[in-house]
């Protein structure tokens, strides 16, 4: 068995991984930073991510009219966080001083470290239930100039100068099967080296075991992720508040995201809160170019498809694309199926569809701005149009009967054309007006009072019934697994609590395994491109604190 000594073992190499290493080569540590993966996956999730940010009152923001505030962002967090446990004690003071950081010292902390922001800012998670209610009530979503890549290379670096001065050691196709505890104190880690894998980032590798490992140190920080790749932990934690668990639904993160140093985490004695909370989108495709099993795409729509469940019904206010992820995914899951429909046209796919990760937004990933100014043109973006006609998910057609024709070769439930027809035409007697009685097309209106969604992101309101739009387009979304909100329960130092509450010496947890902060930061909800941040601030947390 192989024995090293270090100040530090850092179990998992995603960006949160990798952000406490960072900060530990900024105090001069020594660390091994451990990982099941190759070297390919390095940066693990946010690798693939679309690389959102939450910021509030931003220079961006500034610019474009937004007038936002530490006091309205702490009022959309904690009115979508909706706390209502005794264990939200930590996950609470998490959520104040996270704001506190996006608030602050956040934008200013990366961009002295490389970040560059896209300047116009999205308005995801826009909620419709009150101002206390759930949901942004202004854009916060800013992107990364390079996405996902462009953020894990900001800390990649600074790993990489720490291998290359002889301060951290990066152990890859070690996967850690137990935190060794030593008179009630973490004191490292032990586990299975896995035979070398070449496979690409992303693809699902060997775990053939060629020998075994034991890295010792006064402090252990556990990054390792959530669950979201592993469906029977899904399924096993799913909450009751939404119905039964689906029987199927796509994957939105590689095959590595197993979810396994929750357990092995919590049989060490540390203390593991919110199981049930998670995280799961409604808009998912099915890639036709899968890097991972089973592999899911999210679409980022705007609000004026019409969204219809399995039975062809149109889904209640305030359940409009883009407003409410898990009140959509409540009311999806009670139908009985787990699909829905988005019925729109080809003047809204051109305008309103993005899609999420950094491979379907080369453009954006590649920092090119040639690119990004064909997004202007007629035409929906390459990465959209693909999937169009090469999704199995996605029906066109010049007429509803065609189009409804085509949905139920691939749909469960029998559509009739007329129901649907119905729909399509009231929804367009909506549209001649600046207001109407349809709070979906206020939903549009409103929208497009912001000039960032005006400008490039929400259609001109329009029926959809003019042959000058078309053709149709139907499309089923699946369900689509992603973050686990639940996890390691953790004080403001990072520092893992036990079951009885008390500090855990010498354990440490970050980023997802961990709620991304205090286990459970979001509570039930979250605010979008909160996600990437909180693995940036827990980790920057988890790095300080084992560094004294």
């Amino acid at each position: 068995m192989v024995v090293s000594k270090a100040d530090v073992v850092v179990v998992g190499a995603g960006l949160a991984g990798l952000v406490a290493t960072a900060e530990l080569v900024a105090s001069r540590k020594h660390v091994i930073l451990v990982d099941q993966e190759s070297e390919a996956n390095l940066g693990g999730q946010a690798f693939w991510s679309f690389g959102g940010l939450f910021f509030v009152d931003s220079p961006e923001q500034r610019r474009l009219g937004i007038k936002d505030s530490h006091e309205l962002a702490l009022q959309d967090w904690m009115g979508t966080a909706g706390f209502d446990r005794e264990e939200d004690r930590w996950p609470r003071r998490w959520a104040e001083a996270y704001v506190e950081f996006a608030a602050g010292e956040k934008r200013s902390w990366l961009r002295q470290r490389g970040l560059k922001i896209f300047p116009l800012v999205g308005w995801a998670e826009r909620g419709g239930y009150g101002a206390t209610g759930h949901g942004n009530s202004v854009p916060r979503f800013h992107i990364t100039w390079g996405t996902g890549p462009a953020l894990v290379e900001i800390f990649a670096d600074i790993v990489r100068k720490g291998v290359a001065d002889g301060l951290v050691t990066l152990a890859h196709r070690h996967r850690v099967d137990d935190i060794v505890v030593t008179d009630g104190a973490a004191t490292g880690v032990r586990g299975t080296v896995l035979e070398p894998s070449s496979a690409p980032r992303g693809v699902p590798s060997s775990r053939l075991g060629i020998g075994e490992f034991e890295f010792d140190a006064p402090a252990v920080i556990v990054t390792s992720g959530g669950i979201g790749a592993n469906w029977d932990l899904v399924k096993k934690n799913w909450p009751e508040r939404m119905g039964p668990a689906p029987k199927h639904m796509l994957t939105g993160v590689p095959a590595h995201v197993d979810g396994r140093m929750l357990q092995i985490t919590a049989d060490a004695g540390a203390s593991v809160i919110n199981p049930d909370r998670m995280w799961h989108y409604t808009e998912g495709i099915t890639n036709f170019d899968p890097v991972w099993p089973n592999h899911g795409i999210r679409i980022l729509p705007g609000p004026s498809s019409l969204w219809l469940d399995a039975h062809g019904q149109q889904l209640p206010a305030p359940l409009f694309p883009g407003f409410d992820t898990l009140g959509t995914l409540e009311h999806i899951v009670r139908t009985g199926y787990d699909y829905s429909w988005f019925v729109l046209d080809q003047k809204i796919i051109e305008k309103e569809f993005g899609l999420s990760g950094q491979e379907q937004n080369p453009d954006l990933t590649g920092k090119s701005v040639r690119k990004l100014l064909e997004r202007v043109r007629s035409g929906a973006p390459g990465p959209v149009e693909a999937f169009k006609r090469r999704g199995e998910d996605f029906v066109v057609a010049d007429s509803i009967g065609d189009l409804v024709a085509g949905m139920n070769r691939i749909g469960e439930v029998e559509l009739k054309a007329g129901d649907i027809e119905r729909l399509v035409t009231a929804r367009d007697w909506e549209m001649d007006n600046d207001f109407s009685k349809d709070l979906s097309v206020s939903a549009i209106h409103a929208a497009r009072r912001y000039r960032g969604d005006k400008a490039a992101r929400i259609a001109t309101p329009h029926r959809m019934s003019d042959p000058a739009s078309g053709p149709l387009i139907a499309v089923k979304l699946h369900l689509l697994t992603r973050k686990t909100l639940g996890g390691l329960e953790t004080d403001l130092d990072s520092r893992v609590l036990r079951r009885d509450g008390q500090p855990f010496d010498g354990l440490f947890a970050a980023g997802e395994v961990a709620g991304f902060g205090g286990g459970g930061v979001h509570g039930y909800r979250s605010l979008e491109g909160t996600f990437l941040g909180g693995c940036i601030f827990s980790g920057r947390s988890a790095g300080r604190a084992a560094a004294r």
